[in-house]
Parts: C-alpha cells; structure tokens; sequence
C-alpha cells in the first residue's frame, strides 16, 4: 500500500508490474507500468511531478475528476496537471504588420526554451496573464499576442483588413521578427480554429498541437449558438440576448448584430456589444461565473470581443468552405497533437471535437466529463497542462 507523498489521504493500491515501452513522439523510453482499479482511479489527480528533472519521478493524489476517454495509467503517473505559478514577461513589445495594424506580443518562461505560441479565443478575446501559466517555464518560451483588434493591439476593435489569413499571416511576421524557426502552437475555442488554419498552412513550422474547445466555424456550429439552439439550456441568459433584437429581424441574430455592432451611432454599438458578450459568458462556464460574466460589462472589452467576433462570424470565417479544416487534416496529420473537450461545451459542443477526431484519429481526444467551454475549468485546465507536459517530454526524449 502506498500513500500520498503530500497528504494524509486513504492509501491506494500501486501494484509495479513490467518495464513497458511507453512511445512518445517519434521515439520510445522506458518507464514503469502500474495497475490501478477503475474505482481507485476516477478521483485520482496525479499532481505532484517534480518537472525540475529531466525525468518523472513523484507523483500525489488530490481529488479530482479525471478525463472520460484515452485513459493510460502510466501516463496519469507521468504527467503534471497542475497549473504553474504566475510570471511576467522577459520581453514585449509592438510589431507592424501592415500599413494599418500593429499586434502587441509578449515572452515569459525560459528565453533559451522551446518556443510555444498561445492563441486566444474570440475572436477579439486578447490575452491575459493566466494564459502564461499553462506551460513549464523553465522549459518553454513562451509566446502571447493580441490578435487584430484586441487586446493591446491597435487600432482597437478594427474590424478592416482583419481576416483569419491576415492573422495567420502575421503569426510567421511574429516568428520571423522573434527568431523563431519552429513552434509548438496551442489554442482554444477560436484559438482552436485559428491553430488548425494556421498549422495547415505552415505544417513544417510546428512542432505539436494543443487544442482546447474545438471550433470549426461550420454553419451548424454558429447556428447551436446565436440562432437559438443553446438557448434550450440557458433560455434566461438567452432572453436579453434575443430582446435586444425586434422580433422582425429574429431570423438571422448573426446579421441582426451586425446592423447594432456596426452602427454610427457609438452607444448602439456599445448596447449590442454588451449583450453580444454577457451571452457568450454566461454561458462560457458548467458552473457560473461571475468574474466571467463581468467582463460583458466592460466596454472596451465587450466592443473588441463582439464586434470581430461578429466579422468573422458573418463572413463564415473567411474559410473557402465549412470543410475547410476538416478537409485539410492530411496535412498535419503527422504532427503530435492532443485535443481537449469538455463534455458540457455549450459554446463550442462535442460534436465538433468528436468530427475532428474521427478526422484525425491520430490525435488524442481527452473528453473532460465535468466541464464546459472555459479553459480555465478545473479539469480543462488540468488536460491542457498535461498535454504540454507530454510534449515536452517527448520533446526532451528526441533532444529537440
């Protein structure tokens, strides 16, 4: 029997069995395996590793729930889950992409580390300092920037020349200007969207994938979500975002919006705005969020956030068909990539991550059975930190 290194919780069961070969990117290294009833596993969270060493060492128990799907006890042991500790940025600064536009972008963690670059959600999200804390920064470089439009970016809100290939295109301006040959890529919700975009058309720029909240931007996909399909589960939240809207132009909320969001008249704008965003997070959270939902109070915020998100929305993406990514999966298939899911995503439902899967089979599903859309949910969160944990030591067995 063997108890928890850092607590006194009840002693579990960790029967040693054989040396197993574990594989891990393009290459294999040997570990322990360990036999661990079901029963004994559900509440497990193996938080503790040392990620200091070169290799995984320690691991304790706290109580959690664990992903639903590609369940590997060798890997629970191997993992970190926890989030890391805050930190600022070594660098930041301001790059121009084009004649009107200029992108803020910021680096944390290890200057000399492998390079990952963190896209945000919305789009017209920004970044924020928790985002930094998904990785080990004593091993990564870690990369944020706002996106056109948001965040720190300028002009604010702009919505010209603003198109997902515009972004993608100022994501290789960004690694050029950092010095960057390659880079893990890791996105969620929009981000999601945009890191498949962007890894389909720079395949031999990437080194792994980590997708949170899938998101394709099929037509399906934004009717589930501002034509009345989630509205089923949140009709109270749904209410203020309905009513803003007469009823004579209820047939189309996308476009709808648009008329407000684009408005001459400021306030019209900020109204819209406003409601656009509370809906988003209200119903961003399984359990409500209050923090959360305060920032649809935020004007600023809330114009940036609505208004591109509203752009790309109308203009279906800017994608040449709804299949676009779907289509082009052969093309980073080859690329270690682990996608995370909520069960309970009412922004971005199951069914997009599960149509990528079968897409993609090659890339790990982990199904998070007590969660939603924000990846700052306990069990979203614990995924993601492990999937760059699996990376990163796949990374350190290959010597890349």
């Amino acid at each position: 029997m063997n108890y928890c290194c850092c607590c006194s919780r009840s002693p579990i069961s960790v029967k040693p069995l054989h040396h197993h070969q574990v594989s891990l990117s393009s290459s294999s290294f040997f570990l322990p395996s360990f036999s661990i009833s079901f029963s004994e596993r559900r509440n497990l969270r193996f938080d503790c590793l040392n990620t200091r060493n070169s290799s995984p060492q320690q691991f304790c128990t706290t109580s959690t729930t664990m992903a639903e799907s590609s369940y590997s006890p060798v890997e629970e042991f191997l993992y970190r889950k926890e989030l890391y500790g805050e930190i600022e940025p070594y660098s930041s600064g301001h790059l121009k992409v084009s004649d009107l536009h200029t992108i803020y972008w910021e680096q944390s963690g290890n200057p000399s580390g492998h390079p990952v670059l963190f896209l945000h959600g919305g789009p017209g999200g920004g970044t924020s300092p928790s985002n930094r804390r998904f990785f080990d920064p004593e091993f990564y470089r870690i990369v944020l920037f706002d996106q056109r439009g948001a965040g720190k970016s300028t002009p604010h809100a702009c919505l010209e020349h603003n198109t997902t290939w515009d972004l993608i295109d100022d994501i290789e301006k960004l690694r050029e200007h950092l010095g960057i040959p390659e880079w893990q890529v890791f996105g969620g919700s929009w981000g999601s969207t945009l890191a498949l975009a962007y890894s389909q058309s720079h395949p031999d720029k990437v080194t792994g994938i980590v997708l949170r909240g899938i998101f394709l931007l099929r037509k399906k996909e934004l009717d589930w979500f501002y034509e009345g399909g989630a509205a089923a589960i949140y009709p109270d939240a749904w209410e203020p975002f309905r009513d803003l809207i007469p009823e004579n132009e209820r047939n189309c909320f996308i476009s709808a919006y648009s008329k407000r969001l684009n408005s001459e008249d400021l306030e019209t704008q900020y109204t819209a705005a406003r409601a656009w965003t509370k809906w988003e997070m209200m119903t961003a959270h399984l359990h409500p969020n209050e923090e959360n939902i305060k920032r649809g109070d935020d004007d600023k915020f809330s114009l940036a956030f609505a208004r591109i998100e509203n752009h790309y929305f109308i203009n279906k993406g800017f994608l040449p068909s709804e299949s676009f990514l779907l289509d082009n999966v052969g093309k980073i298939r080859h690329i270690k990539t682990t996608i995370v899911q909520g069960r309970y995503d009412v922004c971005c439902p199951m069914m997009s991550a599960w149509d990528l899967h079968k897409a993609w089979p090659e890339a790990e599903l982990k199904v998070v059975a007590d969660a939603g859309h924000s990846a700052n949910e306990p069990g979203i969160a614990a995924e993601l930190v492990a999937a760059n944990e699996k990376l990163k030591y796949a990374l350190k067995t290959t010597g890349a």
